[in-house]
């Protein structure tokens, strides 16, 4: 089992940032790829990025692509997301997810969830 918690969330105003960080604990977090997802209300959850077991590798939904930048610290077993320029349609709960070894951009090939963090940008 791997338990995730997130924080950092928060409310802030169209274009500024938040910093959101996601700290593991149970099995040996470097080998766990890890993403972040959210989930608007009345909205499918989508993917928003993903990074690989030793950060080398990412991938980020076209949405946020340029503005996101998700990266890791395996040292101290925790994941994070740099949120800039942030938009109003960026307000959503965000989710921290692990699965075993390979990146991935789907919520149903993530095998752990953190509870979640709210992020509300405001224009």
């Amino acid at each position: 089992q791997v338990q995730l918690v997130e924080s950092g969330g928060g409310s802030v105003q169209a274009g500024g940032s938040l910093r959101l960080s996601c700290v593991a604990s149970g099995r040996t977090f470097g080998n766990y790829a890890l993403g972040w997802f959210r989930q608007a209300p009345g909205k499918e959850r989508e993917f928003v990025a993903a990074i690989s077991l030793s950060g080398g590798m990412t991938s980020y939904a076209d949405s946020v692509k340029g503005r996101f930048t998700i990266s890791r610290d395996n040292s101290k077993n925790t994941a994070f997301l740099q949120m800039n320029s942030l938009k109003p349609e960026d307000t959503a709960v965000y989710y921290c997810a692990a699965r075993w070894r390979a990146i991935a951009s789907t919520s149903r090939e993530y095998d752990y969830w953190g509870q979640g963090t709210q992020v509300t940008v405001s224009s």
